[in-house]
């Protein structure tokens, strides 16, 4: 752990140290340097503080929130502060990210998971914290499990459809809105049974073992939700291993638009597929740096926004973003969507609309 958080820091420090040119920028990355949605979320963000000028710095955080709590402290407490701090709720560490920064004079911003309401009552109204970004996760659960049965061949009055779902970490806000989702349209079907939920935090191998226990015990399963691409492909092999064919006797379902998962859909293998929030970290560059230039974020859509980023991925949107991806530049005037200037009736166009122009 000591090793990321060292070496992050030495190259933390000599960057803002040395930069006077632009607004600095540090993100605290949860994710695992491994994981291809939280490696384009950075791509995202790089391409955009390229085009807005920002010096923009990303730390790991390998899925510790020790550790992020770790690089929050020498950020904020240290001699080289960035002007903006970047972070997730993940697994609920933002209270103590929001008492680290108290007197700090670094303005705080929040992505893909902001504070809860209890959070939000503890706390109050903060100078510091400028605002946040996430997506439609709720929505996002509620869209593939309904595509998931209207995809499903009919079955007699008399039978139920069987449902597996994999969701990743129970104290991570993203995994409970998308399984509320998830639950909303299991609502709506009660011929739709879910036979179990399991926590397979968000990883391949964890829902593969999982797989392979469940499918024995539920042999007559058809429809397979999963809270990310990662536990979808997991629990794809296990069923492959038992003779299965994806996207024919089973039905998969994912979250994030990877180049496995957008090829999937392009097979067949993976039926549904939402996606979209990989690029909320270079939306809220865009709203930082127009916060640097003096624009009041809430007379253009709220300081605290959810955005509806999450999507349903079908095959020509698969091609289109998988081309797309060889680009690295992304191809976005991130400078255009600004609202400098911009009448009070404008809105940030955060959606992937603006991305495949």
């Amino acid at each position: 752990m000591f090793k990321f958080l060292h070496i992050g820091l030495l190259v933390f420090g000599a960057a803002f140290g040395i930069s006077a040119r632009a607004e600095s920028v540090l993100f605290l990355n949860p994710g695992s340097t491994e994981e291809a949605f939280w490696i384009s979320y950075s791509q995202f963000m790089q391409s955009a503080a390229r085009n807005l000028g920002i010096d923009l710095q990303i730390l790991y955080s390998q899925r510790q929130p020790e550790l992020t709590l770790a690089q929050a402290r020498i950020a904020l407490q240290g001699p080289s502060r960035p002007d903006y701090l970047v972070f997730v709720n993940e697994q609920y560490i933002a209270p103590q990210i929001l008492r680290l920064a108290q007197g700090s004079g670094v303005k705080l911003f929040m992505v893909n998971a902001a504070l809860t309401p209890n959070q939000q009552a503890l706390l109050g109204e903060r100078a510091d914290r400028i605002g946040s970004l996430v997506p439609n996760d709720e929505e996002g659960g509620y869209m593939m499990m309904k595509e998931l049965i209207r995809l499903h061949p009919p079955v007699a009055s008399d039978r139920q459809i069987e449902v597996l779902a994999f969701s990743g970490l129970k104290i991570t806000p993203s995994a409970q809105l998308r399984e509320h989702g998830m639950q909303r349209a299991l609502a709506e079907h009660p011929q739709v049974r879910l036979r179990q939920l399991v926590y397979s935090g968000w990883t391949q191998q964890r829902a593969y073992e999982q797989a392979r226990q469940l499918v024995k015990r539920y042999p007559e399963v058809s429809l397979v939700w999963s809270a990310n691409d990662e536990m979808a492909f997991g629990a794809m092999r296990a069923f492959v291993e038992t003779g299965k064919t994806p996207g024919k006797d089973v039905l998969f379902s994912a979250v994030n638009t990877s180049p496995a998962a957008l090829q999937a859909v392009v097979d067949g293998r993976l039926s549904a597929l939402v996606g979209g929030h990989f690029t909320l970290g270079g939306w809220a560059l865009v709203e930082l740096h127009d916060h640097e230039l003096g624009v009041d974020l809430d007379q253009y859509g709220g300081r605290d926004r959810q955005i509806p980023l999450l999507q349903l991925v079908d095959k020509a949107h698969a091609r289109q973003m998988l081309a797309m991806g060889k680009a690295p530049n992304y191809d976005v005037n991130f400078r255009q969507l600004s609202a400098k200037g911009r009448p009070a009736s404008y809105r940030y166009p955060f959606d992937l609309q603006t991305l495949m122009h």
